[in-house]
């Protein structure tokens, strides 16, 4: 519910807040008072594109700020959390202001938020029925819509359909890439079948060329290797000339130590120490003397190694840094072989799977037509009723749903509404006989018929009057009071008939102060309100008799209302 709507600077209306209630808000002024700039300052908010010529003279910016209530707008708390705007109550305020410069400010509960957003939170808002948005009955979209809102069942089996639909496509683009990939079937396996073949017969190892790698190294510089280690054994064991070894200097000095502890045990420790590093020496030495021993340099050894490696290092190359990527290039390239090799029976088996899923849709489909057929009986029934009582006697208004047999993503029909306004002519699409005028009565009837059904909680009717009175007249103020009794509904109108079915009536009035025009708003009190439908009824001077038909007139549309809401 749309409970104040604050404009700063626009146009006529320099500050102006008002306050909505819930049920039917009627809007009345006299003409040029700012009742259509009232609408354009609502339609900022709904993410409508508004020029800087909007901005009121001598005034560098305009606002708009809307506070909504939105206890009952699931669908609106859902788009908050998904577009990450702070969303702590029932509350929404919207605010949105144009500079001179161009610059476009738009808020959300406080965040910044894009014309688009905007645009579509404000369609889960309000609804404005207009001359304009008329032309959205003609879309194929909307229609579709309208019927399947109409019974509640059909969102069930829609969604049914559509989980089946989603499988048969699916199963068919499978098919179409399955027939593309063929082409290249018989070139691609000769290259895998090739690669197999030539992993297969390396025999390949994990971590094989690790050891390679190492055991050629070793073998490469054995020389070296047998070089150092005699060196290395000489000097703890043999020694020469020039410099003793190591061990037998140890045990020389192990003897020494043995003859000085004698004479002082000070050196007991020095003793001990010196004996387990002789002894730790000694198991060096013969580690070192037995390594040396086993080397064995063998040149044909090495050039097999090397061989192997070269191979390796091949497959490497080609298939993957290391033997474990060579590996697993192997294993994908024998499953894509496999899978190749099986293409045929695949190919049969999505067929038939297709043609299983099929059926299935084909059952799906047809239920799905089946409700859709009876929802548009019963809501062309529906919306007759309401074209005859709006002062269309002859109207004939019929929906058409139509198997067409081609499966797409909303079913497998196609809908068509026929529209006759004249007796003994046969109903024909709409779009191609509806007036303007027409089209706003269909648009209204429709509105009145879905009012409990739609979720959009706020609908605006901008001069839906226009062209029409006397009975017509209280007929659409009869249906815009239905509407109301499901939904909060803003109404600029100038028929006496609309106006006295208002729950909050407010007056829009264009004063002058200091020279300059400014337009005012504000609630009218019983008796004004009195007064206004004795005006707007008369076109004269009130008078006695006015004021007691204007009093009649309320009374009247006092006991409709509350019929209305009463069979809800």
């Amino acid at each position: 519910m749309l409970k104040t709507l604050t404009v700063w600077n626009f146009a006529l209306l320099e500050h102006v807040q008002i306050e909505f209630e819930r049920g039917l808000n009627i809007l009345t002024g006299e003409t040029g008072a700012g009742k259509s700039i009232l609408i354009d300052s609502l339609g900022m908010i709904l993410g409508h594109r508004t020029s800087i010529e909007k901005i009121r003279k001598d005034r560098d910016w305009l606002r708009v700020e809307a506070v909504f209530d939105t206890s009952k707008y699931p669908d609106v708390h859902d788009f908050l959390q998904r577009s990450d705007i702070v969303d702590e109550d029932d509350s929404l305020i919207i605010s949105r202001q144009i500079a001179k410069t161009g610059k476009n400010a738009i808020q959300v509960n406080g965040c910044h938020v894009t014309l688009t957003s905007l645009k579509m939170l404000g369609e889960l808002l309000i609804d404005i029925h207009g001359q304009n948005e008329n032309q959205a009955l003609l879309r194929t979209e909307n229609q579709f819509a309208l019927v399947d809102a109409y019974k509640i069942e059909i969102k069930t089996c829609l969604a049914v359909y559509q989980t089946a639909f989603v499988k048969w496509n699916e199963l068919k683009e499978s098919l179409k890439q399955q027939e593309l990939d063929s082409r290249e079937h018989a070139q691609r396996m000769d290259m895998l079948s090739w690669q197999v073949n030539e992993i297969e017969a390396a025999k390949l190892k994990e971590a094989e060329d690790e050891g390679l790698e190492q055991e050629i190294k070793l073998l490469s510089n054995a020389e070296k290797i047998s070089d150092l280690v005699k060196s290395s054994y000489r000097l703890l064991d043999s020694g020469d000339k020039r410099q003793p070894a190591v061990i037998p200097s140890l045990v020389e000095i192990k003897k020494n130590m043995e003859m000085l502890i004698r004479y002082d045990t000070k050196l007991t420790n020095v003793m001990q120490m010196i004996t387990d590093a002789l002894c730790q020496i000694e198991e060096c030495s013969y580690e070192i003397r037995d390594y040396g021993e086993s080397i064995d340099y063998s040149p044909e050894r090495l050039n097999k190694l090397q061989e192997r490696m070269d191979e390796i290092y091949k497959l490497r190359k080609k298939y993957g840094a290391t033997i474990a990527d060579v590996l697993e290039h192997y294993h994908n390239a024998k499953k894509e072989l496999l899978a190749i090799e099986n293409y045929d029976q695949r190919i049969e088996d999505l067929k038939y799977n297709i043609a299983q899923a099929e059926k299935d849709l084909a059952v799906k489909a047809a239920a799905l037509t089946k409700l859709r057929q009876s929802s548009a009986e019963l809501l062309s029934a529906d919306i007759q009723k309401h074209l005859l009582s709006l002062g269309m006697e002859n109207a004939r208004f019929v929906i058409e749903i139509k198997d067409d047999a081609i499966y797409h993503m909303n079913g497998a029909n196609t809908i068509h509404i026929l529209f006759s306004a004249n007796l003994g002519e046969d109903p024909k699409p709409m779009q191609k006989v509806a007036s303007g005028g027409e089209l706003s009565r269909i648009a209204l009837a429709i509105k009145t018929v879905c009012a409990a059904k739609d979720k959009i909680g706020i609908m605006v009717f901008d001069e839906i009057d226009t062209g029409i009175g006397g009975k017509t007249a209280q007929m659409v103020a009869e249906r815009i009071a239905m509407v109301a009794a499901y939904k909060q509904v803003l109404c600029i109108t100038h028929l006496p008939q609309i106006a006295c079915m208002a729950d909050v009536h407010l007056y829009i009035d264009k004063q002058i102060q200091n020279n300059k025009t400014v337009t005012q708003v504000r609630p009218l009190s019983t008796s004004e309100q009195l007064n206004e439908i004795a005006r707007m009824a008369s076109g004269i001077d009130i008078t006695a008799a006015s004021l007691d038909n204007a009093m009649e007139m309320l009374n009247n549309a006092k006991l409709k209302k509350e019929s209305f809401r009463q069979n809800k």
